[in-house]
């Protein structure tokens, strides 16, 4: 093993803005059922219903729709009016035509960073819709593969950095979520740079593994460059 020379990014809220797209559509959603359900009754309810579909629909906004749909019907006692179910298609489909807006520092740090090692996307969620928001992203011809997955686990990121790369050991992905980005690319291998994101999704909650060599926190992906730039 001679250095690093493989880099995995995620995408929603490491490169782009995401989350708070889905966090704005959930308000907007308490206000449509403020007549059936308390706010936080609903939030809770919504989760619930996000927690079971991941297995049936995936991540991403289609996923979050059917969700959505669910939680409307769940909370009425079916009673919901058809007409507010077509408004809640019509935010799901305006979440998938949600313009791409990039975090500070993306474009140049990845940029750079795609002169002296292979650069990965490794996101998972809708396949259209990650397709997307890559090529209205502008960075697409930084990055040498894309692996756009169902979910990320250990044997995601061995498998990934092995097809693309020289394996995890000379690997680091750089993610703002600890449980889908950070840990299992360390159990991998790999290090893990975690970006915290001022917004996270409750599902994507997991402790920092803090006892890890191969784990750090930096503030942003500038930041970020500097440390994978400084590995041996």
């Amino acid at each position: 093993m001679t250095g690093i020379t493989t880099i995995g990014f995620d995408a929603d809220d490491t490169l782009w803005h995401c989350e708070q797209v889905f966090k704005d559509t959930q308000d907007w959603l308490i206000d449509l059922l403020a007549d059936y359900v308390e706010g936080d009754h609903l939030s809770e309810r919504l989760l619930e219903a996000e927690r079971r579909n991941i297995n049936h629909y995936g991540y991403g906004a289609k996923s979050f729709t059917f969700s959505m749909m669910e939680t409307a019907m769940d909370v009425t006692s079916d009673r919901v009016p058809a007409s507010v179910l077509r408004q809640i298609m019509e935010a799901g489909r305006e979440m998938l035509s949600h313009p791409v807006h990039l975090l500070p520092q993306v474009e140049k740090t990845v940029k750079g960073l795609s002169l002296d090692y292979k650069i990965i996307l490794i996101t998972k969620g809708d396949l259209f819709d990650q397709e997307r928001k890559l090529a209205q992203s502008g960075l697409g011809d930084y990055f040498d593969a894309v692996e756009i997955v169902s979910e990320k686990e250990t044997d995601t990121y061995r498998t990934v950095f092995s097809r693309h790369g020289n394996g995890a050991a000379r690997s680091v992905m750089v993610g703002n979520s600890l449980k889908s980005d950070i840990v299992p690319a360390i159990r991998a291998g790999s290090w893990g740079i975690y970006v915290p994101h001022d917004v996270t999704w409750e599902l994507e909650y997991a402790e920092a593994p803090t006892d890890a060599d191969r784990f750090r926190t930096v503030p942003n992906l500038a930041d970020a460059a500097e440390f994978i730039r400084s590995l041996p």
